[in-house]
């Protein structure tokens, strides 16, 4: 899967231009999670390999960019391009829908997000039900909606790789020139959902506080990944494996 070696400030313009052109992409905010269900899933990868830029989101691959030269590789945080974006949006005027997260966070951000951000324009918000499977007609109806609220961003907060695979699928069908996948950026900006702090983050400790904060959803996915993330890295500088883009 591709890792691009770009900066907050760079995919913040790359964002802003593509609305500008009316270029249509989606950019995926990417860590070891994203990594290891990329592994796992022919489907998840494909949505990376179509996406416009897979950022480093985690720590662990804002290392390896730098290993492998990028030395002023810094991480492009999900939840910290969202917020700047928003900044950007509301200087600019650029229309702005949330889509993802649960009805009480949307609800909450609607009354904070135009004092946070003066001028924000909210073209609509969209919280989907949880379904264990893909709902066709529920998913077209999702479309029409945005669509019909003439946004030039979309915030997709569905969680990963969920968000990634939405993203990829719907592509074709939003008009809205950039999506953004952008995880848990609704809670942390609704304060609904504590963040570490940014001391953890630069240590790449911030899964620590996070599997403090939720250790039954998040157990899993940090105990196992993790590890098996660190050893496959391993065999791949070694040569057992193949480098698959990540340059």
């Amino acid at each position: 899967m591709p890792v691009r070696p770009v900066s907050l400030a760079a995919a913040l313009d790359l964002a802003e231009r593509m609305i500008r052109e009316r270029r249509r992409g989606y950019l995926c905010f990417t860590n070891v999670h994203v990594v290891m269900e990329a592994r796992r899933s022919v489907a998840v990868r494909g949505a990376l390999r179509d996406a416009t830029a897979v950022c480093p989101d985690g720590m662990p691959l804002v290392w390896f960019l730098r290993w492998r030269g990028h030395h002023g590789q810094g991480r492009v945080y999900g939840p910290d391009f969202a917020a700047a974006m928003l900044s950007r949006a509301a200087r600019s005027g650029l229309r702005v829908f949330l889509f993802g997260g649960r009805p009480e966070t949307l609800a909450r951000l609607g009354g904070l997000l135009p004092k946070r951000f003066p001028g924000i324009r909210l073209a609509g918000t969209f919280a989907p039900p949880f379904r264990a499977r893909i709902d066709a007609a529920a998913e077209r109806a999702a479309v029409r909606r945005i669509n019909a609220a003439r946004p030039d961003l979309v915030f997709v907060g569905l969680g990963a790789p969920k968000q990634e695979l939405w993203m990829c699928r719907n592509r074709p069908r939003l008009r809205a020139p950039v999506l953004a996948g952008v995880g848990a950026a609704f809670d942390f900006l609704a304060g609904t959902t504590p963040q570490a702090p940014r001391w953890m983050m630069r240590l790449g400790l911030e899964w620590v506080f996070r599997l403090a904060t939720e250790p039954r959803r998040l157990a899993g996915r940090y105990l196992v990944n993790n590890p098996r993330f660190a050893a496959l890295l391993a065999l791949q500088e070694l040569g057992v494996i193949r480098d698959n883009g990540v340059s």
